[in-house]
């Protein structure tokens, strides 16, 4: 990296701080509520992971949204009481629950995914494809050099 680059302290100061994330998930809670869909930006990003790969753990659930368990329980809770999963247990393992989505659960994909990619698009709106790649890719790095 060169010696010369002076970093905006501002800018690097409010990605640290979680400001980008917390201002696209503001949008996306806004713009569900506009749809009349009443899940929560946190409870989208499991029912992401589920609708991929449905019947995991709830320590699986932790690893792919970077929750810890306590909020794990709290979130799995609340979409239990909406209706949107249910905890089954393991068979193998009667202390491991399994979270499965309901039929709630599934149907709620369609729509939520169309508003998610539209919340997208007006985040990312006036920016070219070749910033959005370049950005991608600096935040790929980023995000590698802090697993290690």
């Amino acid at each position: 990296m060169s010696e010369q680059f002076n970093f905006d302290i501002n800018l690097i100061f409010a990605i640290l701080n979680g400001k980008v994330s917390a201002g696209i998930n503001r949008k996306l809670y806004r713009n569900f509520r506009q749809y009349n869909i009443e899940i929560t930006p946190e409870q989208w990003t499991v029912l992401l992971y589920l609708w991929e790969k449905d019947g995991v753990t709830q320590q699986e659930l932790c690893n792919a949204t970077f929750k810890d368990k306590p909020s794990m329980t709290r979130l799995i809770d609340n979409m239990e009481r909406m209706n949107l999963v249910v905890r089954i247990a393991s068979k193998t393992d009667r202390r491991t629950n399994i979270i499965h989505l309901t039929k709630k659960g599934r149907e709620l994909k369609g729509k939520s995914s169309y508003i998610a990619n539209k919340t997208l698009k007006e985040a990312l709106q006036g920016l070219s494809t070749e910033e959005l790649y370049i950005s991608q890719e600096v935040l790929r790095k980023v995000f590698a050099n802090t697993k290690s």
